[in-house]
């Protein structure tokens, strides 16, 4: 059904009748927006929310001491609720060490090899998700500010190219959908505007918590092109491009949806 929907979809935008368009700052709207109102209330109260236990599981991990340097994230960084306000509204962020950006779950890995002497934790594993779920948490309702440094511009296009480029068999880009079709429906599904604003977020399709990566990965095997392997600087450049779109919208993570 679903695969069904992208070939109707693809078929109409290769017919040479649409041109990308960016969405204007004053017509951009979270994916909240398009959810029912069940999954909204999911969202809204933390009781329901299953992101919540993710949540939860970082405040532990927080405090764990880890790595050959004997030390928690807690023993630099005191209490999350506090020293991580605002931080994950930040990222991806321009490493200057490293010479590029850096995503949120690449910074807590790299805290962990550098500081604690720790082994990183893999992509959509337990631990990453639930770090990087604690500390987004703590920046709901912040305004994000990605991609403001001069040194990010030239990552910033980069990753806007990516968005803008036709790929893989059925010959779309992210655009396509995301800024020519938002509030269309795909396979019975609201297309969106891609605005990341809640990740790591909890996806019912998926029945877990998942990152930003992992959502950007499924996109591009849908239109059946080769996904970029977690933490390619391709991905951090999309994901630092959509998040500077996004400039100025509040953070909900750990989000809810369908």
């Amino acid at each position: 059904m679903r695969f069904a929907g992208i070939i109707a979809l693809a078929a109409l935008l290769t017919a040479g009748a649409v041109r990308a368009t960016d969405i204007p700052p004053g017509e951009r709207r979270s994916g909240y927006s398009f959810m029912t109102p069940d999954t909204q209330a999911m969202q809204d109260d933390d009781t329901a929310n299953p992101g919540m236990l993710w949540v939860l599981d970082g405040e532990a991990l927080w405090k764990r001491k880890v790595g050959t340097s004997d030390k928690a994230c807690a023993d630099c960084h005191g209490d999350a609720r506090a020293t991580m306000k605002g931080i994950s509204a930040r990222y991806p962020a321009f490493d200057k060490a490293l010479g590029r950006p850096v995503d949120l779950e690449q910074r807590i890995n790299l805290c962990r090899v550098n500081h604690q002497q720790a082994s990183p934790l893999p992509y959509e594993s337990s631990g990453l998700l639930a770090l990087t779920a604690l500390v987004a948490r703590q920046s709901r309702g912040i305004a994000i500010e990605t991609g403001a440094a001069p040194q990010l511009e030239p990552f910033v296009a980069k990753g806007r190219e990516l968005f803008m480029q036709r790929q893989g068999q059925l010959n779309l880009g992210c655009t396509n959908c995301h800024d020519d079709n938002w509030d269309k429906r795909l396979a019975g599904s609201a297309i969106t505007q891609a605005h990341p604003t809640g990740y790591p977020l909890y996806r019912l399709e998926w029945q877990s918590l998942g990152s930003l990566q992992r959502r950007l990965r499924a996109c591009i095997t849908g239109i059946r092109a080769q996904a970029y392997d977690y933490g390619a600087p391709e991905l951090v450049e999309l994901e630092l491009y959509l998040m500077s779109r996004a400039r100025g919208m509040a953070v909900e993570a750990p989000a809810v949806r369908p």
